[in-house]
């Protein structure tokens, strides 16, 4: 049983750090992307919506990696931070959602026109 107890409290940190790591490469090459498609591509019409895609799917790993540090917690404070956290992310990620939604129906109506 300790043997898993520090399988888990070394491989878990490990875990998340690549989580989080992969989350801040997406969401920097969504940023990167749409930075030059914006001022040196032809179609600007979708650079909002595949901006906000790409800082969705960032936090969706950012958020699973906060939710792995649960697992390694020791204190009530350590939850209670880990809780905010994963509660802002997740109404963050919402609002992108929803901002998205919003988005691709107005790329619709533009497309219908």
């Amino acid at each position: 049983m300790e043997l898993f107890e520090t399988l888990v409290n070394k491989g878990v940190p490990v875990i998340i750090h690549c989580l989080e790591l992969m989350g801040v490469v997406i969401i920097l090459f969504g940023a990167l992307k749409n930075f030059f498609t914006y001022f040196f591509g032809k179609d600007k019409g979708n650079v909002r919506l595949e901006l906000a895609q790409a800082m969705s799917l960032g936090l969706e790993f950012k958020l699973g990696g906060e939710i792995l540090r649960t697992v390694v917690v020791r204190t009530l404070s350590e939850i209670s931070i880990v809780g905010a956290i994963i509660v802002l992310r997740a109404a963050l990620t919402l609002l992108i959602h929803w901002e998205i939604k919003h988005m691709e129906n107005e790329h619709k109506e533009k497309e219908a026109k």
